[in-house]
Formats: structure tokens, C-alpha cells, sequence
């Protein structure tokens, strides 16, 4: 597939910190671990040979432990950091190959960003932070704050536009932050551990507010965590890093219920495998009687199991509404038995 099909494209990017990156990434090619080139050279691998491919309107989740290179990863995007080696594809476009005045034009409106620190300018109001981005770009007073407003009430924080950032609770805070990467309108939106310092109620407010935006929105959104559940709950496709390199990368079903390796099956070993299974991977298809019930088949498990209290069968629909088969609470019990350790052995 051609570069310009997808919205990222990734083809062997390394990164390797310190003086003389090309001599410790000659000895990474010939087979030297990261650790033995760190001892070595002094120097550190941030990422080895990663490769991905994202498609246009999806979430896609890279996940890792602290040190894993994930926060190095997404910084390539938007060239924050430049690679040792490899290509990076956005829309198409050579990032890499990008002047300083396309570097600029390309950050403005291609990616947007948001950080784990929120990255609020403490002595403007919610507004003007929101509109600030609209402000770089030239666009005039009254549009950018009249697109700001929007945005603002969109995340929920009607009522705060004249607040000051300190007057605000982190989640708040986040949703400014939010605000502020919507209003400029690219395409791809790229998250850096977004949510990881809020409390865990709000945090888990903030996942559900940004999978409703998204299906409206339709964005590319690039999102960093090292929350594997996160990862389950808001992803259409995962990739798990560890020592800078991809271990596996598929849908979140398939890493839960076939882990590459032992790394991650350390991950998915406790994990709520209720909120990784899809209904479409589990049932029954064809044409039955309409069920009163209905859920999409990206539906998870775990969002159809309270209707069985109520309901024998519930249907699940195509994009277009349509049924095209139902699934039964023994037939989600038997799904997440089989894949539970310990479980109908």
C-alpha cells in the first residue's frame, strides 16, 4: 500500500541518544542488543526499527511501560524529535524532508497535541487558551474566540470561558486542553499520556467524552498511555512497546486473547478481558427474529452484559443499523471462560 493511504506511516524509525548515534546504530544492526550498545557507546536506544501504519479515523493506542519509548515515539510525528534512521509518512507527506517554514505550516494545520501536564498558559483565560492555537495562525478576533466557544461548550465547560487555568480541577483543566486541540481542526491529534494525572473517575469520564467526540468527529487520533486497561477501553488497533521496539500490534481482541510473547502476556494476565472482546467476535450470525435490544458490533463485552438481566437475546448491528446476528449471556460467559486462565480447563 501506497504511503498516502495512510494518516501515519512509520518504516524503520530508530532513535538513539547521545554523540555518535551512527556508530552505536551500526552495532544495533549487527545484532547488539540495547543494553550491550548502551554499555558499549554510552548511548541510548529510544527506539529500534519501528514500523507502524495507521489508518485515517482510528484510535490507535501505543502502549508501554516507563522507558519503553512511547513518549519518544509520538514526538517523531510532529518532528519534536528527528529520528536516527528511518521514514515518516503523514498524510502522505515526508515529515523528515519538511523546511522549517513547512515544519511550521505542518504543526499548525496538520497535527495537533496534547500533554500529560495539560500545557495551559496560566495567565490566559479558558478562552483564550482554547483560541490560542486559532491566534498563531492568524485567524481574526472574533472568529477564533466565536470557534473557541464552541469547542468550549462541546467539552462541557460552558460557563468557565472568562476562569483562569488555577481556578480549574485537572480534569478540567484536561478538557481545555482538549478544547484547545479540537478548535484547530487537523486531522490528527496526538495524545501524550493525556489522562494519566487525573483521578480515576474523571480520568475514566475523560476516555468516554473522547470515544463520543470521536464518533462524531472522525479524527486520527495517535494516544500514548502506559495503562493497558485505557488501552482496551478506548482503542481500535494497539501497539505494545518494550526497549523501544514494537512487540506486537493488532486489534485490541488480539493482543488480549493471543499475546506475541511473555512480556505481554504479563500485561493481559489480569486484564478485564470483558472490555477487550468485541460482540462481533463472538456472535451467532444470520438472519434471526429483531431483537428488542440492540448493540453496534464494535460493542464489548462488557457493555452488553447488564441488558441480559432483562433480555434472553440481544441483536447487534452493522454501521447502517441493520441485524446481522445476536449473542446471549452464555454465549459472553463461554467467550471470556475460555480465555480466563484457570477457567473450563
Amino acid at each position: 500500500m501506497s504511503d498516502s493511504e495512510f494518516a501515519i506511516r512509520m518504516k524503520g524509525v530508530t532513535k538513539i541518544f547521545g554523540d555518535s548515534p551512527q556508530t552505536a546504530l551500526d552495532m544495533l544492526r549487527s545484532g547488539k542488543s540495547k543494553t550491550e550498545v548502551q554499555a558499549e557507546t554510552n548511548h541510548v536506544v529510544g527506539l529500534d526499527d519501528v514500523s507502524l501504519d495507521i489508518a485515517r479515523g482510528q484510535i490507535f493506542v501505543v502502549m508501554g511501560l516507563s522507558g519503553s519509548g512511547k513518549s519518544t515515539l509520538i514526538r517523531h510525528v510532529n518532528r519534536l524529535i528527528d529520528p536516527t534512521a528511518g521514514e515518516i509518512f503523514v498524510e502522505g507527506n515526508d515529515v523528515l524532508k519538511m523546511s522549517l517554514p513547512d515544519l511550521r505550516t505542518y504543526r499548525r494545520n496538520t497535527v495537533a497535541m496534547v500533554f500529560q501536564k495539560f500545557g495551559l498558559l496560566p495567565h490566559r483565560s479558558v478562552i483564550d487558551n482554547v483560541a490560542y492555537g486559532l491566534e498563531v495562525k492568524g485567524v481574526a478576533k472574533a472568529e477564533r474566540l466565536e470557534r473557541a466557544a464552541k469547542w468550549i461548550e462541546t467539552v462541557g465547560l460552558s460557563g468557565y470561558e472568562e476562569s483562569q487555568p488555577r481556578q480549574l480541577s485537572g480534569g478540567q483543566q484536561q478538557r481545555v486542553g482538549l478544547a484547545r486541540a479540537l478548535a484547530l481542526d487537523t486531522d490528527i491529534i496526538l495524545m501524550d499520556e493525556a489522562f494519566s494525572a487525573l483521578d480515576p473517575l474523571i480520568r475514566s469520564g475523560m476516555q468516554d467524552q473522547l470515544m463520543e467526540l470521536q464518533k462524531s468527529l472522525g479524527k486520527t487520533i495517535l494516544f500514548i498511555t502506559h495503562d493497558f486497561d485505557e488501552a482496551l477501553k478506548i482503542a481500535d488497533r494497539i501497539a505494545v512497546l518494550k526497549d523501544g521496539a514494537v512487540q506486537q500490534e493488532g486489534r485490541p481482541e488480539d493482543i488480549v486473547l493471543k499475546p506475541a510473547n511473555e512480556h505481554i502476556e504479563e500485561f493481559v494476565r489480569e486484564v478485564n478481558k470483558a472490555r477487550a472482546i468485541h460482540v462481533r467476535t463472538i456472535m451467532e450470525r444470520g438472519e434471526f427474529d429483531p431483537c428488542e435490544y440492540t448493540v453496534p458490533a464494535t460493542a464489548r463485552c462488557e457493555d452488553v452484559l447488564p441488558y441480559f438481566a432483562e433480555h434472553q437475546w440481544v441483536g447487534v448491528t452493522n454501521d447502517e443499523g441493520v441485524q446481522i446476528g445476536r449473542v446471549t449471556a452464555k454465549r459472553v460467559i463461554a467467550a471470556l471462560a475460555r480465555y480466563t486462565p484457570g477457567v473450563g480447563d
